[in-house]
């Protein structure tokens, strides 16, 4: 799905919000049958989901690398599992990059059964909150404290797949961000046994972009998380440009924005993910801005984790 988020999607009473709820009540009522009509298989490998109900720009894939590289460390094999679509390559390459086992199949019960197949004793499916077709041991779900549940509305008035009310289904909530004991308690109003975690992410080459003027670029879920976050380490952001989640750059694209760039004396700074899908091009004066997620508590979340395996 590539757009761009709608802005009436922060604000219930705007019109198209209004317009659009029959036909997100209509949305809505189709997932809870198809729900109810789906026999969940179990399988043999314990299953870790890190999903969302926030359509896109969670963080789930960065949260499923981190857990990934932490049960390793636990004497662990885990693995994480993707439904393959063709244009995330992006994220496919971070992966491999960062924790080298990833299994991609269109269909996740299929990948799924190739990691039972294997030698590895616990998958991380990451996305698949929805995907109703699966047994999970535990669910963990994704937010950002900039958009939460935006207007609160299910998809197309709002931007979510699933009502908040979804989240008894999960035992984990993972807040990227500052705190909100306002929205701890929605959580917890739903159901008071899910344990709730904060995470952020710190930049580890902010240094080679001090006392430059940057043309910000990103094709994410929610750029303006990208922007703030150079804002927030006081970086001189000229021009910000947003794309759709995982955008596929054209090299006209790339090449107008370098002109502009070179003209204003800017330089040109992406996220690690849009990198990816450029770096075939070969523009020397694009950089990315690397970052780290660090979960609070990590101790205290693998021990969680490891009681549902």
């Amino acid at each position: 799905m590539k757009f761009l988020k709608p802005k009436f999607w922060d604000n219930k009473n705007n019109i198209f919000a209004i317009l659009l709820r029959p036909t997100s009540i209509l949305f809505y009522f189709f997932i809870n049958l198809k729900r109810s009509f789906t026999n969940a298989k179990k399988f043999k490998i314990p299953i870790i989901c890190v999903g969302n109900i926030y359509v896109g720009g969670t963080g789930k894939t960065p949260v499923s690398m981190t857990i990934a590289n932490e049960l390793k460390m636990k004497k662990k094999n885990p693995v994480i599992v993707k439904k393959y679509y063709k244009d995330h390559n992006d994220e496919h390459q971070m992966i491999r990059k960062i924790v080298d086992t990833l299994i991609l199949n269109k269909s996740r019960v299929r990948a799924l059964e190739e990691a039972e197949k294997k030698n590895f004793d616990v998958a991380i499916l990451d996305d698949g909150f929805q995907d109703y077709r699966i047994k999970k041991n535990l669910n963990i779900v994704c937010f950002n404290s900039k958009q939460l549940i935006g207007n609160g509305l299910v998809f197309p008035a709002g931007p979510l797949r699933e009502s908040l009310n979804s989240l008894k289904r999960a035992q984990i909530v993972i807040i990227n961000g500052e705190r909100n004991k306002e929205f701890e308690k929605k959580i917890l109003e739903i159901s008071k046994n899910i344990k709730i975690f904060y995470s952020e992410y710190l930049p580890s080459n902010i240094e080679q972009f001090k006392n430059k003027k940057l043309c910000a670029f990103a094709g994410i879920g929610n750029p303006n998380n990208f922007f703030d976050l150079l804002s927030k380490h006081n970086l001189n952001v000229q021009k910000k440009i947003s794309f759709p989640d995982h955008y596929n750059f054209t090299i006209n694209e790339i090449e107008k924005m370098s002109k502009i760039a070179i003209k204003n004396d800017f330089e040109l700074v992406t996220t690690e993910k849009d990198f990816y899908r450029i770096k075939d091009y070969n523009f020397k004066n694009i950089k990315y801005l690397k970052i780290e997620l660090i979960i609070k508590e990590m101790n205290k979340l693998i021990s969680e984790i490891k009681s549902h395996l």
